[in-house]
């Protein structure tokens, strides 16, 4: 295998395995034909041709089946992310509720939502308890000291109402998917730290109320906008309903802050808000053709 011929398939490696067994061989063959002798080095052009059309080969994939479903199904995945990410810097504390809530969410992932709402729902209730101060299931020490990746105590910057709202819509969703398994990608767990981390705050005005880490705004903001995309690709409005989902949930977040809400809090609500309308309007918008 030439270095060129080996790049080649590692850049094919964009489209979807059964993409890559039905057409890979003969992509692959055009390519090597059609390159320069020496040549080790892909063009810039074929580059971004082959990751562009790989990424859609793939989002046509992923637009199968019910879209409301699939989409109800994404956007409580998305919410089940941020909730166990809530709980995972306090693992010595709450042991037994963040290995729940793991399995919780491995479950959805995998698309066993009848057994993760036992799970969502005990979970919910005793993070409910720990934002109201109350005891729940088993003596807890309040408020609950995190061990890495943040310095707040638990939902020491939101409240009861937002965590409930928060696993209340996951719960209710998981009945609405029973019958028709939805699996998601292994990625959505590593996504686990990277939420959970408070990172450096891009609020500064009323931050210590209610504050917002840095990369946790630009990972929703970079994943609701690569949903869009995805949207007006397929013609298909799944991932504007996942945005909505988690949209409604932060807004119930901000709800009660609004007291201590600066424009930084409302620029990025208002960012996200955009997006998400964007995606909802982009898979009915066809392309004009001018007339022949």
């Amino acid at each position: 295998m030439t270095v060129l011929e080996r790049r080649y398939r590692w850049l094919l490696r964009c489209y979807p395995r059964a993409y890559r067994t039905a057409h890979g061989g003969e992509l692959l063959d055009l390519l090597l034909d059609s390159a320069g002798p020496g040549r080790r080095v892909p063009e810039a052009r074929e580059v971004v041709g082959l990751v562009s059309g790989g990424l859609q080969a793939r989002v046509h994939e992923l637009a199968r089946g019910n879209p409301w479903r699939d989409g109800l199904h994404l956007g409580i995945t998305a919410i089940m992310v941020v909730n166990t990410a809530a709980l995972l810097p306090y693992l010595g504390s709450l042991p037994i509720w963040v290995v729940v809530s793991l399995a919780a969410l491995l479950a959805i992932v995998r698309g066993r939502t009848l057994l993760a709402l036992p799970l969502v729902v005990v979970t919910g209730a005793k993070a409910t308890a720990i934002a109201a101060g109350a005891q729940l299931f088993e003596l807890t020490l309040i408020p609950v000291y995190p061990d890495f990746l943040t310095g707040r105590p638990l939902h020491s910057t939101t409240g009861p109402l937002a965590v409930a709202a928060g696993y209340a819509l996951v719960a209710a969703s998981l009945p609405i998917l029973r019958g028709v398994r939805h699996t998601r990608s292994a990625w959505w767990l590593a996504a686990l730290p990277l939420v959970a981390w408070a990172g450096p705050e891009w609020i500064s005005e009323g931050g210590e109320i209610f504050p917002l880490s840095l990369n946790r705004l630009v990972l929703a903001a970079a994943l609701i906008t690569l949903g869009a995309w995805a949207g007006h690709v397929s013609r298909d409005p799944r991932w504007a309903l996942g945005s909505a989902l988690y949209l409604l949930v932060l807004s119930t977040e901000m709800a009660q802050h609004l007291d201590f809400l600066s424009r930084q809090h409302l620029a990025y609500w208002g960012l996200l808000t955009f997006v998400t309308v964007a995606s909802a309007a982009l898979p009915y918008r066809y392309r004009r053709h001018p007339l022949d």
